[in-house]
């Protein structure tokens, strides 16, 4: 029978079951897209699906055309219902909808009468997709929008090969039979998942995750993980995917003075917090250092989280730490994080490169050498036609403007710091290279800041959004 509220008013309830549609007969009525939105889902099980339809949309029609889907080219009729497995009322006409649902109903046939909950005896849940895993949100029919907001929030997530950790586990299954009884076999699993068995199949590399499978058999504590994560320039809703799955399962994280407290708040929250930020003229903790603590915590099977500001291989020098985690065995990931010139340029309506202003960009870093000198290449560097953008260049500010001026620049040409890109307390001065230092230290700069000289700072005029 339909489903329909009870005598209090309260809605239908549903008991959710995953259905076997392989080769089984499956009837659609309806040739539009409404039609067409239900059977790319209902397509991936493999039935055979016929559609009762005058005509046919043009994606319904693709698809009959290479023999996906079979066309009646009919009015709908009951006889049709003979044999089906399931039917998917689904036209613009709910009265025929209704008459579709009442007559499958009474022979008892499956039926859903699409955005129709009443006579419908099942109801079409949103659909998270990881194959073999599939995960399904409903609502009962109370509030569908709801459901689809939770499963966008499920999808951005859940990696797309998470599936991949459901094939592994079935696919070793005998293996740890072989070795566990009863519940030490869901111990092992469990401390799997947990491992860095579990991202090396997220990965694709499954013989190191065949490695660490075989040391927790044996009943050892496998050789922990660094992830090497670009946090990005400060605003937390530019991390990616990768990088928050990973902050949110790490052991412990080192982290540098550009990591701000919205970007921490997403780290697992009982891991352990180590400082090694660097400040101008101040290192907290050498570079060495870091090195060392980056393999000694990871060969305690600790999942360990470098995390950086900006990007790791952007003037954040984690080519250096990994090639020690390389040297020492240690495993180890790295997830490209966007880059302070990328982010603060955008934040402060500064496109890095434009048609008429700016078919090059260039990176450099402005930290002078021990003798307060700076090595850049000046005559590259103070061209036209190009941007350069300038990190840590806030110290060395008055020197980098004056040189670039000496190697040919005019002191009216367009320059501007940000300090705090992306931020709440994001400050842009745009200025010119002559200008510029006065002002920076009249507004008494002191945050993280990135320099862009060139003239598509004159478009932050026409393009500041922020």
């Amino acid at each position: 029978m339909s489903q329909k509220p009870d005598a209090a008013g309260s809605p239908p309830k549903y008991f959710p079951i995953t259905l076997r549609l392989d080769d089984a007969r499956v009837l659609v009525v309806g040739g539009g897209e409404i039609a067409a939105r239900k059977l790319r889902l209902l397509l991936k099980a493999g039935p055979r699906a016929e559609v009762v339809a005058r005509e046919l949309n043009p994606e319904l029609a693709a698809l009959c055309a290479i023999g996906t889907i079979i066309h009646l080219a009919i009015e709908f009729d009951v006889a049709q219902l003979a044999g089906a497995r399931l039917v998917i009322a689904a036209t613009d006409d709910k009265a025929l909808n209704r008459l579709v649902a009442a007559e499958a109903t009474a022979r008892g046939i499956l039926v859903n009468a699409v955005d129709d909950p009443e006579p419908s005896t099942f109801i079409t849940p949103a659909i998270i997709e990881r194959p073999p895993l599939t995960i399904a949100i409903a609502t009962g029919g109370a509030a569908p929008v709801v459901a689809r907001r939770l499963r966008e929030r499920i999808e951005a997530a859940l990696p797309q090969n998470y599936g991949a950790l459901a094939e592994f586990t079935q696919s070793r299954r005998d293996r740890v039979k072989a070795t566990l009884e009863g519940p030490a076999r869901r111990v092992l699993w469990e401390r799997f998942l947990d491992s860095p068995g579990a991202e090396a199949v997220l990965r694709g590399d499954e013989p190191a995750a065949d490695t660490v499978l075989e040391t927790l058999l044996a009943d050892q504590r496998p050789l922990g993980e660094v992830y090497l994560v670009g946090a990005g320039p400060g605003d937390p809703d530019l991390l990616t995917f990768r990088a928050l799955r990973l902050m949110q399962q790490a052991d412990v994280v080192l982290y540098d003075r550009l990591i701000g407290a919205g970007i921490l708040e997403l780290v697992r929250r009982d891991a352990e917090r180590i400082f090694v930020g660097k400040r101008r003229n101040q290192h907290t903790v050498p570079q060495d250092e870091i090195n060392e603590e980056l393999v000694r915590l990871a060969k305690q099977g600790k999942r360990v989280l470098r995390l950086k500001g900006g990007d790791p291989f952007v003037f954040g020098r984690g080519g250096e730490e990994i090639e020690r985690l390389a040297a020492a065995g240690i495993p180890f990931q790295v997830v490209p994080g966007i880059t302070a010139a990328s982010g603060c340029s955008t934040y402060a309506g500064i496109p890095l490169t434009h048609r008429d202003y700016a078919q090059a960009c260039i990176f450099v870093t402005g930290h002078p050498r021990a003798d307060g000198q700076l090595t850049l290449p000046w005559d590259a560097l103070a061209r036209p036609g190009q941007t350069i953008a300038i990190y840590m260049g806030l110290g060395s500010l008055a020197m980098l403007c004056a040189k670039l001026v000496e190697h040919g620049l005019p002191a009216d040409w367009p320059a501007a710091l940000i300090e705090e890109g992306t931020s709440a307390n994001q400050r842009v001065i745009a200025s010119t290279l002559g200008k510029l230092p006065g002002e920076v230290t009249a507004a008494e700069v002191k945050g993280a800041s990135l320099v862009i000289v060139g003239e598509v700072v004159k478009l932050r005029e026409r393009l500041a959004w922020r």
